[in-house]
């Protein structure tokens, strides 16, 4: 008969998954307000151009949402799950968990199922939607060009809305849009406009190359001059007029077909051709590899959340959200600087792009590992060093600076300080410092340290306080100094 396993805490789940999408929602919310922001000020100029409606604006937005998207889930994440974890150990929930019996690897279950999910419409908006969305746009670009210039052109008038190009028409067929009795004057690069008069015409635009064509049927061409002029006739002739209104919106040519806006089977099939070991053919599989290391990379954020929310607590300064951030810019300094030598250098481009996430993945693990055993983050020892770099470094150039400060601004500053709020430990004593724990004895390195809030009298009393000799402690042979007083 085979073990039964235990049920998931479903209960216990659904409340952490409920924690954790709350705070999810309002970071995503309050992030994407900011890109929005941000990607609105490269657009201004193209959408007074264009004179763009409400509804088109809207549309043209929701193309470059996903793009924003993939760098704003996994920040919403990350700070979802430490907001969340910050609160049930500021509250002592974790506490009341771990005195039911419950570890925090039965966090885990909900933690994987919500960074998974969140992880997996990262990676469906960097694989799909980014790409839908950039051709999207191009399209709607194209459209609105198209009906900015066929409006612009009005049966009787003058239209100067193409540039240096001034065209008038008697009448326009509605049926087939048909010109009767055009009248071109193109002053283009010349002092003189040259004049063109049709019976017909017709417009014609070339969405691949953003270029009007207007065919002109049975009329004559006039080239003024200063000794003589001359006239053409012609049958057919054709005038080609590049678009005047951009076509370029952050970076992005609306004329060509970018890696953005390719498929991934689009941009393997387009590095084969160019050559993967061509500039080209690189930038193609950067691209690739991109869409699907970043929403990996959500997934890990999402996870080094749960130990950092973990390091608050009461009485503690919640520290979870400031190294998240440092977490996250560090993630993407070393992404793109990575992105930056494949583009540069011959090396393979998947092993750079990954790298990011693998080292990632081991602080994740680490930090997850030490939470869970109930240790610091920072080692000993690397603690230890600050201190030490503190008290021979940071600490002597403190005291040459105020010594170097005038003391007359010093007390017109800051008002002296009364006898209850000098707090110093006497020499000779027992120096305990009580967030790690441990006494330190006169003569150690560290027996001055910022850390050291208490005193005692003898080891004995140390010890019966609950504290222990440092590591440099233990080494020497104390004495107790039982004759000092404190």
């Amino acid at each position: 008969m085979t073990p039964r396993l235990p049920r998931l805490p479903m209960l216990l789940s659904g409340y952490l998954a409920t924690e954790m999408l709350a705070p999810f929602f309002a970071s995503f919310l309050i992030i994407n307000s900011v890109f929005f922001l941000v990607r609105l000020i490269p657009f201004l100029n193209v959408v007074l151009d264009l004179g763009i409606g409400g509804t088109d604006f809207i549309r043209l937005f929701s193309y470059l949402f996903p793009n924003m998207f993939l760098y704003s889930m996994p920040m919403a994440v990350m700070l979802g799950v430490i907001i969340a974890f910050t609160r049930l150990s500021a509250d002592n929930e974790i506490l009341a968990l771990k005195a039911g019996g419950i570890s925090l690897y039965h966090t885990m279950p909900a933690l994987i199922i919500v960074t998974l999910g969140i992880s997996l419409l990262t990676a469906y908006c960097s694989v799909t939607l980014i790409p839908a969305g950039e051709t999207a746009m191009k399209q709607l670009m194209l459209q609105l060009v198209r009906e900015k210039i066929s409006k612009g052109i009005q049966e009787r008038q003058f239209t100067d809305s193409l540039g240096d190009i001034v065209i008038h028409v008697e009448h326009i067929e509605k049926q087939s849009g048909e010109w009767q009795k055009v009248w071109v004057s193109d002053k283009r690069n010349q002092d003189q406009p040259t004049i063109t008069m049709a019976d017909t015409g017709r417009m014609e635009i070339h969405d691949a190359t953003m270029q009007i064509s207007l065919i002109l049927h049975n009329g004559s061409l006039h080239r003024p001059a200063e000794s003589k002029s001359q006239i053409i006739a012609f049958e057919r002739y054709q005038v080609n007029i590049p678009v005047q209104i951009p076509t370029i919106i952050d970076g992005d040519d609306l004329t060509k077909l970018s890696a953005r806006a390719m498929t991934m089977d689009q941009l393997q099939e387009s590095a084969h051709q160019l050559g993967r070991d061509t500039h080209g053919g690189r930038n193609r599989l950067i691209h690739y590899h991109k869409r699907l290391a970043l929403p990996a990379g959500c997934f890990i954020l999402g996870l080094l959340g749960l130990p950092l929310g973990l390091q608050s607590g009461p009485g503690r300064r919640a520290g979870g959200i400031p190294l998240g951030l440092t977490a996250f810019v560090s993630y993407y300094i070393l992404f793109t600087l990575v992105k930056n030598i494949a583009e540069s250098s011959s090396m393979p481009i998947w092993m750079l792009l990954w790298t990011p996430n693998i080292i990632l993945l081991g602080a994740t693990l680490y930090c997850i590992r030490q939470v869970t055993n109930e240790k610091v983050l920072i080692p000993d020892v690397v603690m230890q060093m600050s201190t030490v770099l503190n008290n021979k470094c940071f600490l002597p150039l403190m005291r040459l600076s105020s010594k170097l400060i005038p003391r007359q601004k010093i007390e017109k500053t800051i008002p002296p300080a009364t006898s209850c709020e000098i707090s110093i430990l006497l020499d000779d004593t027992i120096h305990g410092d009580i967030h790690n724990r441990i006494y330190h004895l006169p003569g150690c390195t560290f027996y001055d340290c910022n850390q050291c809030t208490l005193e005692f009298k003898t080891i004995e009393l140390a010890q019966a306080a609950g504290l222990s000799p440092c590591k440099l402690c233990r080494k020497s042979s104390p004495t107790s100094p039982s004759t000092q007083t404190t």
